[in-house]
């Protein structure tokens, strides 16, 4: 096959890249400068210009744009441009598959999509928005791929929980803290904490990729969900730490602002329901498998 991937410098278009290439796939890169290189080419989603060339003869487009969610203290400035960078570039690849008739279109979500009010309640993927920013921005992401969806092309939303690497995002910043001693439950720790680790979230993009059956949103998650006090105890077992400190909920929402309140302090217990109906095999199926493999491997 031959696939468009927009964002493939970041921790998952990079490992996708990667995967897709040893797969036996072509694979061509969307970059926002001057295209360096022979499979590169560059776009401008603010001018809305995707060169017609990089799109034809393509099998799939993969979209995995967007800053990072907890990257910055949330301002008004930066909430805006967490919402610029999705759903302006899923706006415009959406709109330029559905000119190049390619036959699908995999964009990036989150699985904030649901909000932070759904507490015990299993999740799948045919529950409603929640309330808040985060569940907001999901809502307003994936709305942003339906003009590729009403010409017809098969579009798969990504509602992608935490991302278990070393090598960057959540578990990057926690593991100095853990290793040191000062590892512990956030809040109460009651909340949910949704997690996949790469390999699954990689596996389950490849397996999305070739599978014509999956459309519309799809849980990247594990398939077994865990809280933030049971992710502590098992991220503490895998360093041989312990996990003895608390951070107060309050303490939280004054070092970290909104983002504590809606990504940190609630979760969804959510389920990846579409990947395991489809018959895809999680490689990691609980978070101490996930983890153990993780700090068992030369970084």
């Amino acid at each position: 096959m031959q696939v468009v991937i927009a964002g493939s410098s970041g921790l998952i278009g990079t490992a996708l890249v990667a995967a897709l290439r040893r797969d036996g796939h072509e694979v061509l890169r969307l970059v926002r400068r001057p295209a360096a290189a022979r499979d590169e080419f560059g776009w401008d989603p603010v001018r809305a210009q995707v060169p017609e060339r990089a799109l034809r003869g393509a099998d799939a487009v993969i979209n995995l744009c967007g800053a990072g969610i907890g990257a910055r203290r949330w301002s008004g400035g930066y909430k805006q441009q967490l919402r610029d960078s999705r759903i302006t570039p899923t706006d415009v690849l959406a709109t330029a598959v559905a000119a190049a008739g390619v036959p699908t279109l995999i964009n990036a979500s989150g699985v904030h999509y649901y909000g932070g009010g759904t507490g015990d309640r299993v999740v799948t993927e045919s529950a409603s928005a929640g309330t808040g920013f985060l569940g907001a921005l999901c809502a307003d992401w994936e709305a942003a791929a339906c003009p590729a969806a009403e010409a017809g092309v098969r579009v798969v939303l990504l509602r992608s929980a935490v991302v278990l690497s070393r090598h960057g995002g959540m578990l990057n910043m926690l593991e100095p803290l853990y290793s040191l001693g000062l590892g512990g439950r956030l809040g109460n720790g009651r909340q949910y904490v949704p997690w996949i680790s790469l390999d699954d979230e990689i596996g389950g993009i490849r397996f999305a990729l070739t599978h014509d059956t999956i459309r519309g949103p799809v849980n990247m998650v594990g398939p077994a969900p865990v809280t933030n006090a049971e992710f502590s105890r098992a991220l503490a077992r895998a360093l041989h730490r312990p996990a003895a400190l608390v951070v107060p909920a309050v303490a939280l929402r004054l070092l970290i602002g909104e983002f504590a309140q809606e990504a940190i302090l609630h979760g969804p217990r959510a389920i990846p329901t579409v990947l395991e109906e489809a018959g895809y095999t999680f490689h990691h199926q609980t978070i101490g498998q996930a983890l153990a493999a993780l700090f068992d491997r030369d970084s």
